[in-house]
Parts: structure tokens; C-alpha cells; sequence
């Protein structure tokens, strides 16, 4: 019950540890969006840390300018080495660890309903802030100690398992993508059994083609040796391309009206985008397992769809002419040099347009390479896929625990 919630303000008091002596040079500012420490982004060079604060291990900061940081707040526990941050963040410790634990206070602060109360009690004209002052406003329930060890454990639990499915994830593609720049970059796919007769040497099947003497021929297009056999071409030539169109603003809507949309990737995840928006009036459509890619900056980022969806003009659908489409996926995640070029052509919002990305060269290889490459790829593909589903679960649980929170019996 609300009545039952306390003041943040009785279980924390403010630090303010300065790093005179500048024995600390682990600078660090605070991520909105995953709300931890992270790697600062300013220009330090010639820059004195002495009247930056200190944030020892288990130790907060928070931002209190909220002008321009969206919906979060950026607050973090500091749950590694001691490190500093600039004097305008506030730091703060809890007074007593068996009243409160931090670990439990960061599970509320990680709460959309936190987000918004701290937008909501913001203040200023010149910018808006949300202070000390502010802070210690906020209301929370106070389990026993023993309950908030029981609710860090199980969310920490939910956590690890996040953090490891995307690890995995994180090894899946780059295994598939080594092996993609084996076969096609590096020209060492395993010799066919056909070539490996044709050049006299049986038994070179199965042995990489460049390093084993496979024929390599200069492909002018290219503009470098490929494989005999092999020739350039357009993406055109190998994948459906559909350009998407925006439908009407007024028909935007988060209530599940209508059908999923994608106006850009802004929604993009690892590989499956998240689902915020949906249209009553769509223009076009990506079918389930087409390929999101961005057109506009950042050009060549890339997202598979889960399901039938509306996409908006910052995004294209691809799909593979010949079902091979982890080959077409890793190809295009190869292309980033031409991607490159399409961000800095000389306009203020990189972009790629129709004709150009239907006539982008790409080095079409022999059917066989490409069926033996696909069936290696849509293993790990498949993996991957079943990783993010279930990383979709722990994700709601996750939410659900931080919902639950509310729920707690307070203490006395």
C-alpha cells in the first residue's frame, strides 16, 4: 500500500569526496539507457581531475541535468572500481546496509515509474533539473532486509541469464561472420570435389581453396582476384528489395491497434526489434524473417522482423531470392565499406536510395559455396534466434519482478 512507503531521504546522505590529489584517473560518466558507469566521452586531454567527485564501490550518481537525457534518469551503482565523475553530479551513499540494501535501492531507480517521477518533479527555465532535494522526495516501500536479499537475488538471477544469452549471441554472429570472411573475403571455403578433380589433385577436397591453388582470376568490377567461376553482380540480382513508405502519423498508435511499425531503427535490438508503435494505416510490409535494414544514418544496420510488419521509410526488407538469407544477411553485414560511403556522401542525414542499393556490387559466388555456407549459417542462425526468444521472456520477467516491488510489505 502507498501509505506504507518511506522517503528516500531518511536512508541516504549525500558524498562529496573530491579527487584532489588526482590519484584516480577512472573517469566515467552514466548511461541513461542501462543506467551504469560508462566509459566517459569528453575530451580530457590537458584537463585536471581534482575537483572531480570520487564514487567508491557501492557508491550512486546520478545526472540532475534531465533537460535532454529522454525518458530515463541516468543513475548507477558503482559496483566496480572506485572511479570519479564530473563535480555536477550529485554522489551518494545509504546509511546502513541492513536497513536498506543499495543493489535493492538501484532495482527501484531501474523502475519506469521512478523515470517518471523524477520528469514529472523537475524543475527550472534554463534547464530542467532534477536535485538532491528531489531525490529524497522519493517514496519506495521498505521490506526486511532478509525480503530485499530474496528480491535482489532472484532479479540478479534473471540478469546473469540476460547477460549470458547475449554473450552467447554475441559469439553465435561472429563465428558466422569469421567464417563468412573465410569463404568470401579470404577466398578459403573448402575446395569442392569437382574443382579438386578438374585441377588433377582428388585429394585436395575439402582443403581451402586459395592457400590448396584454387584458380583466382582478376574481376575488373570488383576491382580484385575472386574465384574462378565467381563473377559480381547487384544485390538486385540475388535478394527481393521493398523500400519502405511511412503511413500517416495520425495513424501511430501503442495500444496494438492495428499492425506492428518500424519507421527506422530506432527500435532495432541485437537481431530482433522490440515493439513500441503499431499503424491502422499501413503503406508497406516485411514479411516474417525479412531482413530490417536501415537507409537512412546510420546506413547498414540490420534487424530480421518476427513477424509480418509495416515498415517506414528509414528501413528496407530484404529477402533472399534462393531461401538462402543468412547468406544474404552476413553478405550485407560485409558491405560495410559501401555503407560507409553512403553515410558521409556528402549530406547531413547519410542515406541510400532505391536505385543505389538495388545496383550495389557484391561478389555473387558458386551456388555450391553459397548452399554449404547457408547450411552452416542457418544452424547458428537458428541458435541465435531461439536465444532471443528467450531473451524476450527474461526481459518481461525482469519487468514483471521490478513491478512486483511495489508489493513488498514495508517495515515498521
Amino acid at each position: 500500500m502507498r501509505s506504507s512507503y518511506k522517503k528516500l531521504g531518511s536512508y541516504i546522505r549525500e558524498v562529496n569526496k573530491r579527487n584532489t590529489d588526482e590519484s584516480i584517473d577512472f573517469l566515467r560518466g552514466i548511461s541513461s539507457v542501462y543506467k551504469e558507469f560508462i566509459k566517459s566521452k569528453a575530451n580530457m586531454i590537458g584537463v585536471s581531475l581534482k575537483n572531480y567527485k570520487v564514487v567508491e564501490y557501492r557508491q550512486f550518481a546520478f545526472n540532475p541535468n534531465t533537460a535532454r537525457m529522454g525518458d530515463k534518469i541516468p543513475i548507477a551503482l558503482n559496483l566496480g572500481d572506485t572511479c570519479v565523475v564530473s563535480s555536477i553530479y550529485p554522489v551518494f551513499e545509504i546509511n546502513d546496509h541492513n536497513k536498506l540494501l543499495p543493489e535493492y535501492l538501484m532495482m527501484w531507480f531501474r523502475r519506469s515509474e521512478f523515470d517518471r517521477f523524477a520528469r514529472f518533479h523537475s524543475h527550472g527555465s534554463a534547464r530542467e533539473v532534477f536535485g538532491w532535494d528531489e531525490l529524497c522526495d522519493v517514496e519506495l516501500p521498505v521490506p526486511t532486509i532478509e525480503k530485499q536479499r530474496e528480491i535482489v537475488r532472484e532479479y540478479h538471477t534473471i540478469v546473469d541469464r540476460i547477460k549470458l544469452n547475449e554473450q552467447l549471441n554475441q559469439k553465435l554472429e561472429e563465428t558466422a561472420q569469421a567464417i563468412y570472411k573465410q569463404w568470401f573475403v579470404d577466398f578459403e571455403f573448402p575446395m569442392s570435389k569437382e574443382h579438386a578433380t578438374e585441377i588433377g589433385k582428388p585429394e585436395l577436397e575439402g582443403k581451402p581453396y586459395k592457400s590448396s591453388g584454387g584458380k583466382m582470376v582478376w574481376n575488373d568490377e570488383l576491382d580484385q582476384e575472386i574465384p574462378e567461376g565467381w563473377s559480381d553482380g547487384a544485390l538486385k540480382e540475388i535478394a527481393l528489395i521493398n523500400m519502405g513508405q511511412s503511413p500517416p502519423s495520425t495513424s501511430y498508435n501503442q495500444d496494438g491497434s492495428g499492425i506492428i511499425f518500424y519507421q527506422g531503427r530506432t527500435e532495432f535490438g541485437f537481431r530482433y526489434p522490440s515493439v513500441r508503435t503499431y499503424t491502422i494505416s499501413p503503406k508497406k510490409f516485411a514479411n516474417k524473417s525479412d531482413i530490417l535494414m536501415s537507409v537512412r544514418a546510420p546506413v547498414g544496420d540490420l534487424n530480421i522482423a518476427c513477424q509480418r510488419c509495416c515498415i517506414g521509410r528509414g528501413i528496407a526488407a530484404l529477402s533472399s531470392l534462393k531461401s538462402e538469407n543468412s547468406f544474404l544477411f552476413y553478405s550485407l553485414k560485409n558491405a560495410t565499406e559501401a555503407f560507409r560511403i553512403s553515410n558521409e556522401d556528402g549530406t547531413i542525414f547519410g542515406s541510400i536510395n532505391k536505385d543505389e542499393l538495388h545496383e550495389l556490387k557484391i561478389l555473387i559466388p558458386e551456388k555450391i559455396a553459397c548452399r554449404e555456407y547457408e547450411s552452416h549459417a542457418s544452424k547458428i542462425d537458428n541458435l541465435i534466434k531461439t536465444l532471443c526468444l528467450e531473451l524476450f521472456l527474461l526481459m518481461d520477467l525482469k519487468s514483471a519482478l521490478l513491478s512486483k516491488m511495489t508489493k513488498a510489505e514495508a517495515t515498521a
